[in-house]
């Protein structure tokens, strides 16, 4: 399959973002074994926490690129994975102000700079009590990064194609919390991105790959 221009991608996306989404179908597909039940991924009735991330498209010679972050290891919560910019709503914000802001607060990305194109399918994060609201962004070009140490080990610029690729969707056996479970997972060189940052990512892809 060709993989869109970035121009391409970004017309399409306005499209498909504003119609019927994939939904937990789509994220179905990455969700970890002990996550399979529809009802575990809806925030439907969850007194959660909310949060709200971004998924930032940006050109690279007219290819689309994501912009994805390593959490450092210390984090209490998801630290050492791949996520996407983004934080706790803070009193009196939108959700939308809050991907915003924390993208801004952890690499320095200007709010007024960045498009927002739509928003993906909420997603529960039982083991944080976070309701997860994902937005998907463009900005071009991407300018200079200012990575919040604090928040930030490394900024990866993850090409779409290799995201659609079919190779590198990968499944192995895990021990997660004393539990040996079967885990799918993006494989992009020595990053694995997995949890609740690919089954967003695999509702993202599904929109790019419909006919």
């Amino acid at each position: 399959m060709r993989t869109p221009t970035f121009a391409e991608c970004i017309t399409l996306l306005r499209r498909r973002l504003a119609g019927p989404l994939p939904g937990t179908a789509a994220q179905l597909q990455m969700a970890p074994e002990y996550r399979q039940a529809p009802e575990q991924l809806r925030i439907e009735g969850k007194p959660c926490r909310e949060a709200g991330v971004l998924a930032l498209l940006f050109p690279e010679q007219e290819r689309p690129h994501l912009l994805l972050v390593a959490r450092p290891s210390h984090l209490k919560e998801h630290g050492g994975q791949i996520g996407f910019p983004g934080g706790r709503r803070e009193p009196g914000e939108t959700l939308q102000e809050t991907a915003l802001r924390e993208a801004h607060e952890e690499l320095g990305l200007p709010p007024e700079q960045i498009e927002l194109l739509g928003a993906l399918t909420p997603l529960y994060i039982p083991v944080s009590n976070f309701c997860v609201h994902p937005f998907v962004g463009a900005i071009a070009p991407l300018p200079e990064l200012h990575p919040c140490p604090e928040e930030v080990e490394a900024v990866l610029r993850v090409p779409l194609a290799a995201l659609l690729d079919p190779a590198s969707r990968r499944r192995e056996r895990w021990t997660i919390r004393g539990r040996d479970v079967m885990v799918p997972f993006f494989e992009i060189g020595s990053y694995r991105i997995w949890g609740a940052t690919a089954m967003m990512l695999a509702e993202l892809l599904a929109l790019l790959t419909v006919d």
